[in-house]
Formats: structure tokens, sequence, C-alpha cells
């Protein structure tokens, strides 16, 4: 059943819209994060701030790998199936809430064996219970903000990360005012209880909106015909992991924990303009499935949008380097201010990346696109390590840039050509056979090949 219209937003919402949701977001959530972690570690021990933080970056990586890349395939399929969208996020949010479960309990009951300190997490049944269920929502709510943006309602997933983040820092200042008797999974149950209540606002305001329960009777047949299209969206997702994952940890084996303390500032600060090409490559995949015929249209304004942004946000950022750094401790200026200024220049090759990768996957080319990606990786760890052993960190930010710009070089034709070629509808090159098979719906001539890149 077609969801409500209320739901859905109309087929001409701006591209800019639903980025800037995007934007505002990681924005918003970032500010608010940085409150709820400063409460946290005045109300709270060390020892329980330690554990809660090591236990929700377990929570957010064990949700990564239990999306299975359904939020990535719900965006394009959303607007190819109006009549059984809400058959198709139920079904999915189904799956990856009991994968991400599962995957909760397995590692609530295997980690205190690895290591003592993650001991409370497992000590008992309703802790092991409490981190499944903060897995399993986590998993659910990164399926539903993707769905959300293949409905063209960015705005929605705004609000529920909003209500999210406020929730758990009023729940936060509850418990450490009146609770006597706390640690580390205390401040983990704010998040539990901050995901619930967002999501109940925003199922209040669906059926407020006019959708109907039945609407949502989830279809698991439909969702196993796409398995395999699935599944390439996630080995892509996970591909370009790699190197955002892996770098500061090579800053910390290479140099020290010290220097990486000062890299892992440059880094979020980076990651703040870094999202400016991600937001915009992503919105282009849901417009282009909603809009099939507009798609090279929406790429030149994606490309122009997010050029005009990349030159503001990193001159912005390059003159105001030593002032943001020194917000957070006037002692990392030294070392991070330099590292910083080349990490920022990144955002315009990552700009080609994100729509090559968009564009590989609007022709089903998933997979092999997957292997490109993860050489691409190898070729950015390495290039780092050289640079870390040349010049220290600075020398790590120049060769992770560098081969990032050998990357674009390689993917400014296709992209060049796709923006370029006459007429606005979608690319029309068939995918390769293994493609085809990895995204068999592609091989119907009717269905147009849109999707997009979830870094």
């Amino acid at each position: 059943m077609k969801l409500p219209a209320r739901l859905t937003g109309s087929a001409n919402r701006r591209i800019i819209a639903n980025a800037s949701s995007l934007v505002g977001t990681a924005s918003a959530t970032a500010g608010l994060g940085l409150v709820y972690w400063w409460f946290a570690a005045h109300r709270f021990s060390p020892t329980s701030v330690g554990l809660a933080y090591a236990a929700i970056s377990a929570m957010t990586l064990l949700a990564v790998i239990a999306a299975l890349g359904l939020g990535t395939l719900l965006m394009g399929e959303l607007p190819r199936q109006p009549d059984r969208q809400g058959a198709l996020i139920s079904a999915a949010l189904m799956l990856a809430g009991v994968t991400g479960g599962v995957l909760g309990v397995l590692f609530a009951v295997i980690a205190p064996h690895v290591s003592s300190q993650l001991g409370p997490i497992g000590g008992s049944v309703g802790t092991v219970v409490v981190f499944a269920a903060g897995v399993g929502l986590t998993t659910m709510t990164l399926v539903l903000d993707q769905a959300l943006i293949g409905l063209l309602r960015g705005g929605l997933q705004f609000i529920r990360n909003i209500i999210f983040a406020s929730t758990k820092f009023l729940v936060l200042i509850g418990a450490g005012l009146s609770l006597t008797h706390t640690n580390g999974l205390t401040i983990y149950s704010t998040w539990v209880a901050g995901i619930l209540v967002s999501l109940v606002c925003l199922l209040l305001y669906a059926l407020r909106a006019g959708l109907h329960l039945g609407a949502l009777r989830p279809r698991f047949r439909v969702l196993r015909g796409l398995g395999r299209a699935t599944l390439a969206h996630h080995v892509l997702n996970l591909a370009l992991q790699i190197s955002p994952l892996t770098l500061p940890i090579l800053v910390t084996a290479l140099l020290s924990a010290r220097i990486g303390a000062r890299f892992d500032i440059a880094w979020l600060v980076a990651n703040g303009i870094f999202i400016i090409p991600y937001a915009l490559s992503l919105v282009l995949y849901a417009v282009g499935a909603a809009e099939p015929d507009l798609f090279r249209q929406r790429l030149r304004l994606t490309l122009g949008l997010g050029f005009a942004s990349a030159v503001l946000a990193s001159a912005v950022l390059f003159l105001g380097a030593g002032f943001l750094i020194s917000i957070f401790s006037p002692a990392y200026a030294h070392d991070a201010v330099l590292p910083l200024r080349i990490l920022i220049l990144g955002i315009f090759p990552l700009l080609i990346k994100d729509h090559y990768v968009a564009i590989c996957r609007t022709r089903g080319r998933a997979v092999r696109t997957a292997l490109i990606v993860l050489v691409s990786s190898m070729l950015e760890l390495a290039l780092a390590i050289s640079g870390a052993v040349w010049a220290g960190l600075p020398g790590l930010s120049t060769g992770w840039v560098v081969a990032l710009c050998v990357q674009s070089l390689f993917m400014l034709p296709l992209v060049y050509r796709t923006a370029r070629v006459g007429g606005n509808s979608a690319p029309s090159e068939r995918p390769t056979k293994n493609d085809a098979q990895a995204v068999p719906y592609l091989e119907r001539p009717s269905m147009v090949e849109v999707s997009t890149t979830t870094e």
C-alpha cells in the first residue's frame, strides 16, 4: 500500500532541502552530543563514562554491520514501488532489528570473556537485553532514516534525530540528578530511551498524517527477491568505511597516542564538511529514483552545489582552523592545525568519488565498484602510511589527500560523461552479467537504474 502524500512528499522536492536536512542532522546531533558527554563527564564516574562510550561505540559498529545495506536498497526501491512502500519499510525494519538484536546478544555474551572491562555488558540477563535492544533499535533507525530520504522526507529524519538527541540528554540529566547508584549502562540506557521515544513520535505523526496500520504489514517475499541487490549494496557500503575507520587507528599505531588525539580532533572537524558531498550524492539517489527522466539535470545540480559549498566551507575552515582546534584544546593547535588544513582539501576529490559511486550503483555495478573502492582504500592507507613515515602527521594527511586525488582522476571521466551527455534521462548503460546477477531487477528495461553512496 502506498504511504500518504504527507509522508512521501512532493515529487519535485528540492535536493537542497533534503541534503540540508542531513547536514543539519549531523550538526545538531554533534552539538547536542558535546553537551551530553560534558554532562556525563561531570555527573558520572570516569569508569562509567568509559564503559558507556565503549558500549555505544560497539553498538554503532554492530548496527552498521546489521543494517545489511537495507537502507540503501530502500532509497532506490521505494520510488519504484509506491504501492509497497509501507510493506517494504516494515519488512526491512523488522529484519534489521532482529539482525541487530542477535548480534547484540552475541557481543554481550562474548565481550566479558575478551575483556574484563566489558564485563558489565554481559553481567546479567537484564544488561544483555538492554544492550541487544540498543543495537537492534539503532540498526532500525539507520535503515529508517535512509528510507525517509528515499521518500524525499529528509525533514522527518531531522526531527526524529533531534527528538532522539534531546530525549537522551533529558533522561541523562534525570538519571544523573536522581539516581544514587549508576554505571556505564545507565548512560547507555539513555540512548535506548531516546531511540524509543523518537520512533514512537514518528509513528504517531505518520498515523495522524493518514497512515493505516494495514499499510505496514511486512512483505518479506518482496524483500527476499531483492536479496542479491541488498548484499551488493552492503558490500560496497562496508568497502567505503575501511579507510575512514582505519586512519585514526593507524595514527596511534604509527606515531603515538598523543599525536592520535590531535589527529582525532582534526579528523572530526574535517568530517564536518565532508558530509556535504555525501549528503548531496545521497539525495541525488533518492530524487533520481523518484524522477529518473531528470537524473542528469539533478547530477549537474548536485555537482554545482557541491563544488560551490566545498569552496566556501574549505575556505572558512582553512582560515578558522586554529580557532576551531583551540576550542577543543589550545594545546592541540600546534600539532593539529596544519593536518586539518591539508585534510579539508580532500573535500574536492571526495565530491567526485561520491558521485562516481552513485553513478556506478545507478548502472548496477555495485559489486565491481566495491572492488574498485577496496583497491582505492588500500591506496589511501598505503600513501597515508608512507606519509606518516616521511613527515609525521602532516605527511599522513598529505598522503591520504594525494590518494584521493589519484582516485578522482580515474573517476572524473565517468562523472563528466554522465553529466555532459545530452538529455536528462538516467544513464542507460546496461550492467555486466555479474552485476546484473547482483542486482537482478536492473535487467528489466523499464526499471530505472539509480542508486547512491553511503559512506
